[in-house]
């Protein structure tokens, strides 16, 4: 099987060949770039060609094609493509010299120490302190189209899809609507203005509902028939449980996921949704299955509630799992025999059936030894074969 066969046969619920990967060609299935050189050195390809950062915030690689070939990764996607991000967005440090500094197109302010630094954080949130919809409405959104390579954007997609080699995900924009309700007022704000003030959160969450609809048109009517895969994320679970009320999920989130999924499914019927939520999600799985997502990401195995054996009985018909392979604990201070263990337990577990794509927990961090990347890749072609 190809690449893409593999994938679409796991997303369907059948057992391809063997079971497929994705390492390195997403925002959430990526790789930090210290981790992704100290593997170049490993496997003998520290003399490729450097390449532009995939994302500055997180500091992620974007890995070269024939990394992921000799990976044996089953995926490829659109920020692969058109990263267009410097190393350093801003590329100079701050006055007193500690942090590298970027405002992103939201309006957030980030910065990473210069010595040392493994990525950007938050420190400024500009709805911090609004109390109204007018200064909501006042604030400078971003434009999703001013930056959309669309001629770009359609040769890749074109490539991939013709080669037929690899499933094709496409990205949507900016991070997902709980999160970036809370980015732009802060925590303290975004968690209290879900009750003390919801007019502002509802006008947030509009406002980033129509944002991401012109993205997702746009794009989707230019590549989304070369798509297999429609990427969405929104950080819903904290590591000990949900990160928000089931209630405010159905009052505020569940009918703005509704309309988006719509207008994907519209244009795109043929592409599965993937749906990306760190923590401990169990509990509001039901309610986010029904909003009609098909693919659950990281699987935060980890995170309380997140027994791989218990998701896939209660909703392996209903989702395909793309994660699993914990990045917490056994990818950074594990052995390799133990790195193994933990792929094979997580293939017993989700595999059987379809509806299981292999990739760690979120992105590989810098504390991840080569010789454990190489050790997962290594129990996949053991254990991953039907």
């Amino acid at each position: 099987m190809t690449g893409r066969e593999r994938v679409l046969a796991a997303l369907n619920h059948q057992e391809p060949d063997r079971v497929p990967y994705d390492q390195g060609t997403t925002f959430v299935t990526g790789i930090h770039r210290i981790a992704y050189d100290n593997l170049l050195r490993a496997i003998g390809m520290a003399d490729l060609e450097p390449r532009p950062i995939l994302d500055p915030i997180q500091q992620l690689a974007t890995p070269h094609e024939e990394v992921l070939e000799y990976l044996g990764v089953d995926t490829r996607s659109t920020y692969l493509y058109l990263p267009g991000r410097p190393d350093r967005p801003e590329a100079k440090a701050s006055d007193d010299g500690h942090y590298y500094r970027y405002t992103g197109e939201w309006g957030m302010k980030w910065r990473m120490p210069t010595d040392g630094g493994f990525y950007y954080d938050m420190y400024a949130h500009p709805l911090e302190g609004a109390t109204s919809v007018e200064e909501v409405e006042a604030h400078d959104w971003p434009d999703p189209l001013a930056t959309l390579d669309t001629d770009g954007l359609v040769r890749a997609c074109r490539e991939v899809h013709e080669a037929n080699e690899y499933a094709l995900i496409v990205g949507g924009y900016g991070a997902g609507f709980l999160e970036l309700d809370l980015w732009l007022q802060g925590f303290n704000d975004g968690y209290m203005n879900l009750i003390a003030n919801k007019p502002v959160t509802e006008a947030i969450l509009d406002n980033i509902l129509r944002i991401k609809l012109e993205h997702a048109q746009a794009v989707l009517e230019a590549v989304g028939q070369w798509a297999d895969v429609f990427y969405f994320g929104d950080d819903l679970g904290h590591q000990e449980g949900p990160a928000i009320r089931a209630e405010w999920f159905r009052e505020l989130l569940r009918p703005r996921y509704l309309e988006y999924f719509a207008l994907i499914r519209k244009l795109a019927p043929q592409v599965k949704i993937f749906f990306h939520s760190c923590g401990s999600v169990y509990d509001l799985l039901p309610e986010v299955i029904e909003t009609g997502i098909d693919i659950l990401n990281p699987v935060q195995v980890s995170a309380a509630e997140m027994d791989t054996a218990r998701l896939k009985r209660e909703f392996g018909d209903a989702l395909t799992f793309w994660g699993g392979i914990d990045t917490q604990d056994v990818l950074p201070h594990g052995t390799p025999q133990e790195v193994k263990d933990e792929v094979r337990r997580r293939i017993d577990d989700l595999a059987p059936g379809g509806g299981y794509v292999l990739n760690t927990v979120h992105n590989i961090q810098p504390d991840v030894p080569p010789e454990n990347i190489l050790a997962l890749v290594e129990a996949l072609e053991e254990y991953g074969w039907r």
